[in-house]
């Protein structure tokens, strides 16, 4: 009787070992797992320690959720996962978190979670294809439309699909601007309270189209071609010159362009989706357009919309583990009640079943995407030792805006391509 038990018992360890058989691999009948939600933002911790508390209640499933202090995350992460009990959800939001964690990372291709996306758009991939980490929430940026003043101005927002279009409403409002009692553009100040709508956001229009031609960006490029370069001076040139503030203006700043599109002064306001609060007070139909800057086939094209908030899954973690973050996950983002308080503190989330955001500004993304438009993502959060990068590039743009001359305007060039290969040299030495 032992000899067949010891025949049947190693028939089933071979057999194991032929299917792969492992105690990861599925959880156990009625094991169900827990989660352990490492949380990277502060202000989103009440209400997801309550929405883990419901959950709780609801499926008897422990949810453990800690938030890490501002700016520590990374430092927090790295002192987690060298525990037992890991965290099983954490955050990595861009190219060099991938590199980092990778190997901790769960590939989330065809899950549950993945199935609920509405775009890739913010997914993270390490170079094999793995799905790393999937944005749970996203910002965008574009230019801010007062349709009213646009439709008073004779014109009408189905005139905004390219940038001949924009061109020419925009240069008409700003001719007849006496005549109107508006202006085309807010003022483009240059100081550091506003220099980075430029130097940073409008920027991305020309890195985002050398980063698409190049098949997309895994990780900061040695250097620039310049080749969207006239189309970054298509749409800088139209906001400078057609604006209240005259260009030779804009150095020292103290212009205040929010105020000035709110209090209907500017039809145009080159801004972000964190502005929708402050500018919907009075205008309550200010909606986002795209930049458009003459790139062939822009009619296509979307917001620009990014995120560092992204989930990854924790590979290490118990099969059991994993597939209840996976269901806490999808509970988050199609329960209408979770969803809409993550909504109202998120402003977005790119997924099917989400409660629809209260922000004006991304929901025109969402729209922009659900229309089949692409999404223009973030390539500027590349920009190498971006402090010193902008700075040279504000004092080019400077130089260009008190003289409109061709040679200063191969010194913003200068600035904005040589400047990136040279900020990278200092930073990869």
């Amino acid at each position: 009787m032992k000899k067949t038990l010891a025949i049947l018992l190693a028939a089933v360890m071979v057999l194991c070992l032929f299917v792969g058989c492992s105690e990861t691999d599925k959880p156990a009948d009625g094991e169900k797992g827990s989660v352990y939600w490492l949380n990277f933002k502060p202000e989103l911790d009440e209400t997801i320690q309550a929405l883990g508390k419901t959950y709780t209640e609801k499926t008897g499933v422990p949810v453990k959720i800690v938030t890490a202090a501002s700016g520590t995350y990374s430092q927090t992460l790295t002192s987690e996962m060298d525990k037992s009990g890991a965290p099983t959800l954490f955050i990595i939001g861009n190219q060099a978190g991938v590199k980092q964690w990778k190997d901790y990372a769960m590939d989330l291709k065809g899950t549950a979670i993945e199935k609920e996306l509405s775009t890739d758009a913010y997914n993270l991939y390490d170079e094999s294809g793995k799905l790393c980490s999937i944005g749970y929430c996203y910002e965008c940026y574009g230019i801010i439309v007062n349709p009213t003043l646009i439709e008073k101005a004779g014109h009408s927002m189905d005139e905004l699909k390219n940038f001949e279009g924009l061109k020419a409403v925009a240069e008409d409002i700003h001719a007849r601007a006496g005549e109107l009692g508006f202006d085309a553009f807010s003022s483009s100040d240059m100081d550091g309270s506003s220099s980075w709508r430029f130097t940073g956001h409008m920027a991305n229009l020309e890195y985002f189209y050398e980063e698409r031609d190049a098949g997309g960006w895994t990780e900061c490029p040695a250097s620039l071609t310049g080749k969207y370069m006239e189309n970054f001076k298509n749409l800088y040139d139209l906001c400078i010159n057609n604006s209240l503030t005259a260009p030779t203006d804009l150095a020292t700043g103290g212009h205040d362009a929010e105020n000035e599109f709110k209090t209907g002064k500017a039809a145009f306001f080159v801004n972000g989706s964190w502005e929708y609060s402050a500018v919907s007070e009075t205008v309550p139909n200010a909606t986002m357009i795209h930049y458009y800057c003459g790139v062939d086939g822009e009619e296509k094209a979307g917001l620009n919309c990014g995120t560092e908030n992204c989930w990854a899954v924790n590979a290490k973690a118990s099969a059991a583990d994993q597939q209840a973050t996976i269901d806490f996950m999808v509970w988050l983002v199609t329960d209408a009640d979770a969803s809409a308080k993550m909504v109202e503190q998120l402003g977005i989330m790119p997924y099917k079943k989400a409660v629809a955001s209260s922000n004006g500004f991304l929901n025109d993304a969402a729209k922009y995407t659900d229309n089949g438009c692409y999404v223009m993502d973030w390539a500027t959060n590349y920009q190498p030792n971006v402090d010193d990068y902008r700075a040279a590039l504000v004092a080019a743009l400077n130089q260009y805006n008190a003289d409109q001359s061709a040679a200063n305007w191969e010194a913003v060039k200068t600035a904005f391509v040589d400047g990136w290969a040279t900020q990278y040299a200092a930073a990869n030495k």
